[in-house]
C-alpha cells in the first residue's frame, strides 16, 4: 500500500522526467525492504517444503502431473493412480472385447452353418415330395439301379442262408451232446450189465465214434457261418452305406438341379440374377459330389461281385465236403476236409470251443 501509495505521488516536470524530491530515497528503501521480506518468506516456504518431502518421501499413487504454470488451478491436476487404473481398465476390456468378438465369430459360424443345413434340409424334402407325388423330376441310371437292386436282393437271401446255417449249427450241436451223453451211459452200463458188456460196449464205441465227428462238422459250419457272415453284414453293408450316401447326393443334385431350373424360367434382373449364380455354383457342388458317389458305387459294386464269387466258391465247396463225409461216415475225409481249409479244432478240454462261439 505504502509503494502505491508513493507511486501515485511522483511529480513530473515539464519534461516529463521524474523529479528528484527527498522522498525517492525512502521509497527505494520501501520497495527493496517489501521486496527482501517477500524473497525470504519464499524461501521459507520452500525450505519447508523440501523437508516434508525429504522426511516423507514420494508415493506414487499420489504424484500428481500438473498441466499448466505453478500456482495454476486444480483442475489440471491428474493422479497418476487414476492413470494406472485406467490403463488396466483398458487392457480389461480389450481382452474383454477380443473374447467377445471370438465368441460373436463361432456364433456367426454356427448360425450359418445351421443356416445352410435348414436350407438344405428343405431343398431335399420339396424334391423327395415332389418324386413321391410324379411332380417332380428324378435323375435315374437304369444300369446302376439295376446292380443295386439286385445287390439288395442277394443280401436278403444270404441273410435267409445264415439264419439256416445257424439253425443247422445248434440242432447239430444239440445231437453232439445227446450222442455224448449216451456214450457215456453206455460205458457205464457196460460195466455194471456183464450179461451185455459187448453189446452197450459196441454201442458205446459208436457214440463216441458219432460224437467226434459231429465235433468235427461243427468245426467246419461254424466256419462257413462265420464266412457268410464276414460277407453279408461288413463286405454287403459296406457297399449299402456307399449307396445310401449315392442316393443322398442324388436326391440333393436333383434339388439344386430342379432350384436352378425354377430360378432360370424368372425374369433377368440384378436380384435374380445373382440367384441364378449362386444356384449354379451349388448345382456345379452338388452334381460333382453325385458323379463322384456314383462312381464309388460302381466300384464297389464290381468289387463287391469278384470277392462274392471267390468267398461263396470257397465255402460251399467246403459245407459240401463236411455234410458228404460225415454222413457217409468217412472219418478220415473229413479230417481231411478241414485240413484242406486250414480248420483247427480246439481241444475237447478247453472251456469255450470255437464251434461254439457265435460268429
Amino acid at each position: 500500500m505504502l509503494s502505491k501509495a508513493a507511486t501515485m505521488e511522483i511529480p513530473m516536470n515539464r519534461n516529463g522526467d521524474t523529479g528528484t524530491l527527498p522522498e525517492d530515497d525512502s521509497l527505494e528503501q520501501v520497495a527493496k525492504l517489501q521486496w527482501s521480506l517477500d524473497e525470504k518468506v519464499g524461501s521459507f516456504t520452500i525450505t519447508r517444503d523440501l523437508q516434508q518431502v525429504m522426511v516423507s518421501g514420494p508415493n506414487l499413487n499420489e504424484t500428481s502431473i500438473v498441466s499448466g504454470g505453478y500456482g495454476g488451478t486444480a483442475e489440471g491436476i491428474i493422479p497418476t493412480a487414476s492413470i494406472k487404473g485406467s490403463s488396466m481398465q483398458d487392457s480389461r476390456s480389450s481382452s474383454s472385447m477380443t473374447a467377445e468378438e471370438s465368441s460373436r465369430g463361432v456364433a456367426v459360424e454356427k448360425l450359418d452353418f445351421m443356416k445352410q443345413w435348414g436350407l438344405n434340409t428343405y431343398k431335399c424334402t420339396k424334391q423327395m415330395i415332389a418324386e413321391r407325388f410324379g411332380r417332380g423330376s428324378r435323375t435315374v441310371d437304369l444300369e446302376l439301379e439295376a446292380q443295386i437292386e439286385v445287390l439288395r436282393d442277394t443280401k436278403r437271401k444270404y441273410e435267409n442262408v445264415l439264419r439256416l446255417a445257424r439253425a443247422l449249427t445248434n440242432h447239430l450241436y444239440s445231437m453232439v451232446q445227446t450222442q455224448h451223453a449216451l456214450g457215456d451211459t453206455f460205458t457205464d452200463l457196460s460195466l455194471k450189465s456183464p450179461e451185455l458188456r459187448d453189446e452197450f460196449g459196441y454201442n458205446a464205441e459208436t457214440q463216441k465214434l458219432l460224437c467226434k465227428n459231429g465235433e468235427t462238422l461243427l468245426g467246419a459250419i461254424n466256419f462257413f457261418v462265420s464266412s457268410i457272415n464276414t460277407l453279408v453284414n461288413k463286405t454287403m453293408e459296406d457297399t449299402l452305406m456307399t449307396i445310401k450316401m449315392y442316393e443322398a447326393a442324388r436326391l440333393e443334385f436333383d434339388a439344386y438341379r430342379a432350384d436352378l431350373e425354377e430360378l432360370s424360367v424368372g425374369p433377368r434382373d440384378v436380384v435374380n440374377m445373382a440367384r441364378i449364380d449362386t444356384a449354379q455354383e451349388q448345382y456345379q457342388i452338388h452334381k460333382d459330389k453325385y458323379e463322384r458317389l456314383r462312381s464309388d458305387v460302381t466300384i464297389k459294386l464290381n468289387f463287391l461281385d469278384e470277392n462274392k464269387v471267390k468267398v461263396m466258391h470257397k465255402q460251399l465247396l467246403l459245407f459240401h465236403n463236411a455234410i458228404s463225409a460225415y454222413f457217409a461216415g468217412n472219418q478220415q475225409q473229413l479230417e481231411q476236409t478241414l485240413k484242406q481249409f486250414n480248420i483247427k479244432l480246439r481241444p475237447p478240454g478247453a472251456d469255450k470251443p470255437s464251434w461254439l462261439e457265435e460268429p
